[in-house]
Parts: structure tokens; sequence; C-alpha cells
């Protein structure tokens, strides 16, 4: 058929990366990732810190206020739930349990 492109040579370069991909891929897995421990505390702090979880705040205390939160935490690098204990009446125990980061995820 005239003016026919056959694009097996592309297609054949695209094999090649692909299967250069899956090797590294399975290099990376086996010598890297393979060896990855958990920090859970540092995890917990990280979390602790991210100014998303003043969206569970909001039905109790309003937008406003959790917002000021939100950036006063992220400003002074704090925990949400130490800064929300200075800034509204709520008691240790209610922050713990609205700012319960697996119940955000359905796991809790």
């Amino acid at each position: 058929m005239p003016g026919k492109v056959n694009p097996v040579i592309c297609e054949s370069v695209m094999m090649v990366c692909a299967q250069v991909t899956g090797n590294a891929a399975r290099l990376l897995a086996d010598k890297a990732v393979a060896g990855f421990t958990v920090n859970r505390e540092r995890i917990a702090g990280l979390v602790g810190q991210n100014p998303i979880l003043v969206t569970a705040l909001n039905p109790v205390i309003g937008y406003d206020k959790a917002a000021q939160i939100a950036k006063k935490a992220y400003a002074e690098g704090r925990s949400v739930k130490e800064v929300a204990a200075e800034m509204t009446e709520l008691s240790k125990e209610e922050l713990d349990r609205l700012l319960e980061p697996k119940k955000m995820t359905g796991e809790g």
C-alpha cells in the first residue's frame, strides 16, 4: 500500500524501553526499597503538623478559626493540636478525638 508507514521500529524501541524500565524497577525494589524501615515516630510528628488536620475542626470552631490555627501552626512549625489547644477552649481529650488522622482516612 503506497504511503503506509510501518511503526515496527517505534514499537520495538518502546518495548526495549519497557524492558529496561522493568529491569531497573526490579533492581530498585530488591536493592533499595526492600531495606526500607518505617520511622513511625517521625511520620506521626509530620502528620501532626500537617495543616490539613484542621478541616476536622471546621464543624466545631468554624472555618475562620481553623484557618488561623493552620496558618499559625505552619508558620511556627508546631503541631495543629498544640496550637488548637492554645487558641480554643477544646479539651485535650476532645482535640485527640477530633484530630485523629485515621478517622479522616476512613480507617479509624
